[in-house]
């Protein structure tokens, strides 16, 4: 029961940070580099549990972990990242310069439907996680870790 509890708790808390946020942006315009860090930081969460869930797949299977990954991956996936790419972001510095093309805002539609590809790969893996059966799990994290490649294709300056 305990861990169910975790499993929900942190996505849970993490979607009401960025709803929190949100809800603080809406009252007061927050600066640029504010949404730049912000945005950086929800990517670096993406990054940190896609590894998790990969070194499971590429070492001992832990259904438990892939389950907390694929659910914080999940609920970042689905609390609004596309609005942390306002007007004003374009350039700037939050964390580190920040990476976004110019593209991200001059293509308003295919950012949505790279975005709205990742909360829908993302939620599925969730749900495949719960079944522990890694070549499932394989799979759906191959079809999302393709939606993060496309959107760093199309959006994300190279390194």
């Amino acid at each position: 029961m305990k861990n169910r509890v975790k499993q929900f708790v942190a996505p849970t808390l993490i979607v009401a940070l960025f709803s929190a946020a949100g809800l603080v942006m809406a009252q007061q315009a927050p600066k640029p580099e504010t949404l730049i860090k912000v945005r950086q930081s929800a990517f670096q969460v993406v990054a940190w549990n896609s590894t998790r869930i990969k070194a499971s797949l590429e070492g001992t299977y832990n259904k438990e972990d892939v389950i907390k990954s694929a659910n914080a991956i999940a609920a970042i996936a689905n609390s609004g990242l596309g609005s942390l790419f306002a007007a004003g972001t374009e350039t700037g510095k939050g964390w580190h310069e920040t990476s976004a093309k110019a593209e991200v805002f001059s293509n308003g539609a295919r950012f949505a439907e790279l975005g709205a590809n990742f909360g829908k790969e993302a939620n599925e893996l969730a749900s495949v996680a719960l079944s522990g059966d890694a070549n499932l799990v394989k799979n759906q994290y191959g079809k999302l870790t393709s939606t993060c490649k496309a959107c760093h294709n199309d959006f994300k300056s190279k390194d």
